[in-house]
């Protein structure tokens, strides 16, 4: 495994366009004559940039990318996607590393574009598989290592703040440059990575909003010098790309926010708000429109909570302190002086949200009442969980406010007139979207070949692909390395896979039948059964003969075997399975998985 060893964990950068460098030993070799050009002067220098996603694309979430030169990588973002319906169990899926780890001894470093899930969630699992160094803004570092400490890894892994601005050099190829961009997360970064055959702009996700909350707006400028000199290769986000338009300004949406505050004044009203734990610039909103009001804030759900804390400790999150209590606390306060802001705007089954909708969380309990603000939109997949949630609020008697009836929520995504916007600036020789589902991928490559892109130059590619660049050549792989989706459930990473999750599936379906038949191990005589136990596939109670019957029919073939000597207990096991599963289906039209236990006694 590639280490450091290092003094001091972080590193604060102090000076914009200061170049940080990461260096790792390389073999020697013999230096190579170079004419007046700079190339080697034996012939023309026939390396190429290869760009190898491993995540993010013909999906949302997941997003990592791979940029490499020679006997040297760097790794850009490293997300999660939440699971499916179908994933049961499944607590988180990330990407399958195993080409990086495969080439661990390349790999300089990890490049984060901003402090969400999907592009740092995976990152805990990645560093326990290769310890490298971490760069990123001030406040993504601190999310980062939140996570790290929950892995008890923070120690043992380097990390470097960079500001937007300066350029980090890795290696002998890679210089990367972190531009100021705008996000719904603070410290939003875009990179423009120059490497030895041109530079890759890679936008992170982004929209243009001219009134940010924190910082100033996106650096539309540096994109257009970068434009101008000449740009290899753009990889946009595409999120948002099927919308027509430009994304409305965070700014917006406090005066909503204040608005429902307003008009809760003097109904003693209890307010909860659930968004995205991470959108520091929408708690931010929340926290000002409470304190105006004279309201006390808690926070609930543990990313919340974590992220408020970091958050405010970087200064992020300004909430003073007579505002902020612990949730232990609002039984001391009437409900109009109650603010709570909480995890779960994504429907997720244990986020507090939730819990509270179905009745199972312990500190709180829904009032007819309560206003609730879901200040966020479903991602897309998650729209049942998001409805049910808002649907079970309702029932309770809350007054319910979500996306569809007021402009509580506005994305963080670039829409079309505003991607178009980046197009125009940038430029590029070639292009590839990225962070989006396939249709979305489909979407921007239209828009780019209507903004006059050749549609030969435009490349729409799945994880595991590959696109080797030259100067003036792309050439696009299927399929060129591993990829795919490692489900972590519990503390399990890896070991549950398709298989796993066909038999959950089936469980989950029809159920389960256990014959259980002693039989002696010599002789091959049945000692005892066949006894069938079912779970999950008929209430016994009301399906004596059914079970009766089932009996009968794994007696009989166990008869035939003891007639015909046959005491193999593999050969009875598959017997028993297919002769039940004959008999129920015919019964049922039902296939619950059957598990035969035949025990060998002496």
């Amino acid at each position: 495994m590639y280490t450091r060893k290092f003094r001091n964990n972080v590193r604060q950068s102090s000076e914009v366009s200061e170049t940080i460098t990461a260096e790792k030993k390389q073999p020697q070799r013999k230096p190579a004559e170079r004419g007046s050009s700079g190339r080697k002067s034996g012939g023309k220098n026939s390396s190429k940039l290869k760009v190898i996603p491993l995540g993010g694309l013909h999906e949302i979430g997941k997003n990592i990318t791979a940029f490499e030169y020679e006997d040297e990588i760097i790794i850009v973002d490293c997300g999660v996607a939440f699971p499916e319906d179908d994933m049961l169990g499944i607590d988180l899926v990330i990407p399958d590393f195993s080409y990086l780890v495969k080439n661990k001894e390349k790999v300089l470093g990890v490049v984060i574009t901003h402090g969400h899930e999907d592009h740092i969630g995976s990152l805990p699992y990645f560093l326990k598989e290769l310890n490298v160094p971490i760069y990123g803004t001030k406040l993504t570092i601190g999310l980062v290592e939140t996570k790290l400490k929950e892995h008890n890894i923070l120690n043992s892994v380097e990390r470097h703040n960079v500001n937007a601005g300066e350029t980090i050099k890795l290696g002998n190829n890679f210089k990367v440059e972190f531009i100021r961009s705008t996000h719904s997360i603070a410290d939003s970064v875009a990179l423009a990575i120059t490497t030895p055959v041109g530079v890759v702009v890679h936008t992170g996700d982004f929209k243009i909003d001219f009134t940010p909350i924190q910082g100033e707006m996106i650096d539309l400028q540096r994109f257009a010098e970068l434009g101008k000199k000449g740009v290899l290769l753009l990889m946009c986000e595409s999120t948002n790309v099927e919308r027509q338009g430009y994304t409305m300004s965070e700014r917006s949406v406090g005066g909503i926010i204040d608005k429902i505050f307003d008009d809760s004044k003097d109904k003693d009203q209890r307010i909860m708000v659930a968004t995205f734990s991470s959108n520091i610039d929408r708690i931010q909103q929340i926290v000002n429109s409470a304190v105006s009001h004279k309201r006390k804030v808690a926070v609930i759900g543990r990313s919340m909570v974590n992220v408020v804390k970091t958050a405010g400790e970087l200064g992020y999150l300004d909430i003073p302190k007579t505002t902020l209590i612990d949730i232990q606390e609002i039984k001391n306060y009437s409900d109009g002086e109650l603010v709570i802001i909480t995890t779960g705007s994504q429907g997720e089954t244990m986020a507090a949200l939730s819990r509270i909708a179905l009745g199972e969380h312990k500190q709180i309990e829904v009032k007819p009442t309560d206003k609730i603000i879901i200040s966020s939109s479903p991602i897309p997949g998650n729209e049942k969980s998001v409805y049910k949630v808002i649907n079970e609020l309702i029932k309770k008697g809350a007054d319910v406010i979500y996306d569809g009836l007021m402009d509580v929520h506005v994305s963080g995504h670039a829409r079309q007139e505003e991607i178009k916007i980046m197009h125009a600036l940038v430029k590029p020789k070639f292009f590839v979207p990225v962070h989006g589902e396939y249709k979305m991928l489909c979407c921007h490559k239209n828009l780019a070949c209507e903004l006059g892109m050749d549609k030969n130059d435009v490349f729409i590619m799945a994880n595991g692909d590959m696109l080797e660049l030259t100067k003036n050549s792309a050439k696009h792989t299927v399929n060129a390395v591993p990829s795919g989706q490692i489900f972590v459930d519990g503390l399990g990473v890896g070991d549950v896979g398709n298989i796993v999750l066909r038999d959950r599936r089936h469980l989950s379906q029809d159920g389960l039948m256990i014959v259980v038949v002693a039989m002696d191990k010599y002789t091959g005589e049945i000692l005892s059964g066949p006894d069938i136990i079912s779970r999950g596939f008929v209430y016994v109670r009301e399906s004596e003969e059914l079970m009766d019957e089932a009996r009968t029919v794994v007696n009989d073939a166990l008869d035939k075997c003891e007639r015909k000597n046959i005491n193999e207990w593999a050969y009875i096991k598959t017997l028993i399975k297919d002769t039940l599963r004959d008999y129920l289906w015919q019964k049922t039209k039902r296939s619950p998985m059957i598990l035969p236990i035949v025990m060998d006694i002496e």
